[in-house]
């Protein structure tokens, strides 16, 4: 297979050549014909937080792998290569059903293995209150508990690669300690920890930040906050969700430039109701509404009862094509924090668009200022949408 697209990183036009799942070769491009052709290539997207779409949602407790098998087919249509399913603020039951159901959905499976390398557990150990608790559901937050994220990993077959935890919850400094002994990378999140706590979870071992800025109350202490605490921590990395809904252009251009675009991951935080169309619906055990944003195609989800947003509408590519508008970085570096960083973040073994890489290629069409237009994907030398 010979694709022909300008490098992400360079612009410069190249061949990519591959055979037996692998990058044999990347150079100029040649007078040979290519089988595929865009505008642009670069490495397959990596999300580290997909919930589901289409109304399908990873904490069903009738999650059925013909359901994740389809959430990993629409994530491909949109260069998402690879993710973590995300599991949020849910019963004992419907977390261990969900766990179970993926690690068989893997272990039968070789294909959804590949796209699938980890999950994320984004609660239950959260903060309670309206505003960091964003749209989890209340009666299930609890306090941090290691025997219960133990059977929740024994279930999942050692798949949960990342927590995301409230340092302010009865047992959250004990089990960030426990976590990172046992090599699952920690992230703060849906918190309203006073900065003492978050400096502490930072030196239990917390790592990332998760979608900063998002899951907060609507006011805040001007100087003392968790918010600033949080982006003043060169040890923590920050995952922002930049689809022009949760974050205003201007707060993504100050966080990457506190943060540096080398501490930063892009995450499209996909929720169960991405892709729907507008109207109302029920998940998580409470009612959301899709709204259409102004003239555009695109929409939003929000809890019915507050108008809280429930993660996002859409996928990786606009909030990759946003965060090159937003601010001045570049659209290599916009693409490493959607591809390369969230997977050196895990310890995943790198995808780079190097010779003896796997083949896991994105071909899009993109003008500066334009949207981001993903043509087809690629994953181990096959085209997979």
């Amino acid at each position: 297979m010979r694709i022909r697209a300008r490098h992400h990183a360079t612009g410069n036009l190249v061949d990519i050549v591959c055979a037996n799942g692998v990058i044999r070769s990347v150079a100029d491009a040649s007078s040979d014909s290519p089988d595929h052709e865009a505008g642009w290539v670069a490495p397959a997207f990596f999300d580290l937080q997909i919930n589901g779409c289409d109304g399908h949602s990873f904490n069903s407790d009738k999650l059925a792998r013909e359901q994740i098998r389809h959430v990993v087919q629409v994530c491909r249509r949109h260069g998402i290569g690879g993710f973590l399913p995300t599991l949020v603020t849910a019963s004992r039951a419907a977390l261990m059903h969900g766990m179970t159901t993926l690690r068989q959905a893997c272990e039968q499976d070789p294909e959804l293995a590949y796209a699938i390398p980890g999950i994320h557990l984004e609660g239950p150990y959260i903060s309670p209150e309206d505003g960091p608790r964003g749209a989890h559901p209340l009666r299930h937050v609890r306090p941090a508990d290691w025997d219960e994220f133990k059977k929740l990993q024994d279930a999942a077959g050692g798949r949960i690669r990342l927590v995301t935890l409230a340092p302010e919850a009865p047992g959250a400094m004990h089990l960030i300690e426990r976590l990172v002994q046992a090599g699952v990378t920690v992230a703060l999140g849906h918190t309203a920890a006073s900065p003492a706590l978050v400096r502490d979870a930072v030196v239990a071992g917390a790592r990332l930040s998760t979608h900063l800025g998002n899951g907060s109350h609507a006011l805040l202490p001007r100087h003392e906050n968790y918010f600033l605490e949080q982006l003043a921590s060169d040890n923590l990395w920050a995952s922002l969700i930049c689809d022009g809904q949760h974050l205003p252009p201007s707060l993504v251009n100050i966080i990457q430039r506190v943060k540096t675009p080398e501490r930063l991951i892009l995450t499209c935080d996909a929720g169960p109701l991405a892709g729907c169309p507008p109207g109302r619906y029920r998940e998580w055990d409470q009612e959301f509404d899709v709204v259409a944003v102004g003239k555009s195609l695109e929409c939003k989800i929000v809890v019915a009862a507050s108008g809280f947003l429930a993660g996002s509408w859409a996928f990786t590519d606009l909030c990759v094509g946003n965060f090159v508008k937003f601010t001045d970085c570049t659209l290599a570096q916009a693409v490493d924090m959607a591809s390369a960083q969230p997977r050196s973040l895990l310890g995943l073994p790198p995808r780079s668009m190097e010779t003896g890489q796997p083949a896991d290629l994105l071909l899009f069409d993109w003008h500066p200022g334009g949207a981001f237009v993903v043509r087809e994907t690629i994953l181990q030398g096959r085209r997979v949408s």
